[in-house]
């Protein structure tokens, strides 16, 4: 029998639409068919009962918690569920416990972690030793990427399984069993039925609420109830796209923005802000990450990209909604439609990099300050070329760099956009470099 540690779920009380409808076998089971599908390698491990310890990785309301309970049934194995957001060392202990006490009587125990990057490094230290001496077979859930949240050790002792939004097809098929499942019944179109499942964006638990909350809201027509478009729209207005601050999935839109304005696709750069922005993304915080993209991606191939953009998070903080969104749309396209250059950008790293790898070399004597008499009489400052009374403002020849990195070169301006000028005007001072009488260190 299955057990939930920390269920608020009233045995005979009231359940919600989604865990009356869990389904308890893989025929059941909606989506996930690059996992599941015939001759795939964890639906084979699961109707051959070939257990192993799994993560499950995947956004909400996908099943990762219902498909543990049927890797679970399939091989009559006890069940445990913990939450790694309200659990702590007792009650892993207390789970431990009671799968010795199973093993002892000749049943596997299968214990489930939801959340379990929320777990600390010695929370998932803990189970270790019990998965290797068998105590318990570990199956963890997480919408993080397991890679940045879970440990080396506990990772490298189960197999992460990649769990995908559902499509809408898989929805409606969800939405389907929902409606034979609602009490009193209801009736509802398939047009309906089509509008929560493109709203509950790929989450099945977030599908079958939307329906359980339509059909509450739904006007009685004498035996039963009728969703009507009219109903929809009034559960449906308040509803966001899914969305997480924090999570992957964040992180993946806003690198799927970036990408879009580096790859010149300003359609595709919009729409990503655009569903950021629909999510509940914080506006300054894009404000910001667009500023960098100007200067990493853009440079000095279009400097004046820089200003839109600062303009543009000016206008944001200034006038908040709608006008600074439309001042960023206007800041992603240009930068999109910009010519490219990360020339200053891997300049910056280059110049670090040798920051960072030298030693620290004095800064050569003629480029000294020497605001007093004594730095004077130690050479500071002398033999120093004020440019400006060089020809064309330049001094030929000098070095500005310890002697140990003279004529290192970060900077590579790319043929494109106002950098094109700046790379022949520095092509020129090289020139002028190399012939110069006056060279502080002649190269050999």
């Amino acid at each position: 029998m299955a057990e939930d540690l920390f269920s608020n779920t009233v045995e005979h009380g009231y359940q919600p639409l989604a865990a009356r409808l869990r389904p308890a076998t893989l025929e059941t089971f909606a989506g996930q068919t690059h996992l599941l599908g015939p001759g795939k390698p964890l639906r084979q491990a699961i109707e051959r009962r070939q257990l192993h310890s799994m993560i499950f990785w995947g956004p909400p309301g996908v099943g990762k918690t219902t498909l543990a309970r049927i890797v679970a049934g399939a091989a009559n194995a006890h069940f445990l569920q913990l939450s790694a957001v309200l659990a702590g060392v007792r009650e892993i202990r207390e789970a431990i416990s009671q799968a010795r006490q199973h093993k002892a009587n000749g049943r596997d125990t299968i214990l489930f972690v939801d959340e379990v990057h929320r777990f600390n490094k010695s929370q998932q230290d803990a189970f270790l030793p019990h998965v290797e001496d068998g105590t318990i077979i570990f199956i963890g859930a997480t919408t993080e990427n397991p890679s940045f949240e879970l440990n080396n050790a506990l990772l490298s002792r189960a197999r992460v399984y990649k769990l995908r939004s559902l499509e809408p097809d898989d929805l409606q098929r969800v939405l389907v069993r929902g409606v034979e499942g609602l009490v009193p019944a209801v009736t509802v179109s398939e047009e309906c039925l089509a509008q929560i499942a493109l709203q509950a964006d790929g989450d099945a638990r977030r599908a079958l609420n939307l329906l359980e909350l339509a059909a509450d809201l739904a006007a009685d027509d004498g035996a039963s109830r009728t969703i009507t478009s009219e109903t929809l729209e009034e559960v449906l207005q308040a509803s966001l796209r899914r969305f997480d601050k924090g999570g992957d999935l964040f992180y993946d839109q806003i690198s799927a923005l970036h990408k879009a304005v580096r790859g010149s696709a300003p359609d595709a750069a919009l729409y990503w802000l655009c569903r950021m922005l629909d999510g509940g993304c914080d506006a300054l915080y894009l404000a910001r990450r667009v500023l960098r993209m100007a200067s990493e991606d853009i440079g000095n191939a279009d400097p004046r990209a820089l200003t839109l953009c600062l303009d543009a998070w000016q206008v944001q903080e200034r006038l908040g909604s709608p006008e600074g969104e439309l001042a960023l749309a206007q800041a992603v396209v240009y930068l999109a439609c910009a010519p490219k250059s990360n020339a200053v950008y891997s300049a910056y790293k280059s110049a670090l990099a040798d920051v960072q790898g030298q030693g620290s070399d004095e800064v050569p004597l003629h480029l000294r300050n020497a605001p007093t008499a004594l730095m004077k009489t130690e050479g500071h400052g002398e033999d120093y070329r004020y440019a400006h009374d060089e020809e064309g403002a330049y001094a030929a020849g000098e070095n500005y760099f310890p002697e140990t990195l003279q004529g290192r070169q970060y900077y590579f301006p790319v043929p494109r956009g106002l950098e094109h000028k700046i790379a022949e005007k520095l092509e020129h001072l090289r020139q002028r470099d190399e012939h110069s009488p006056r060279q502080r260190y002649p190269r050999k």
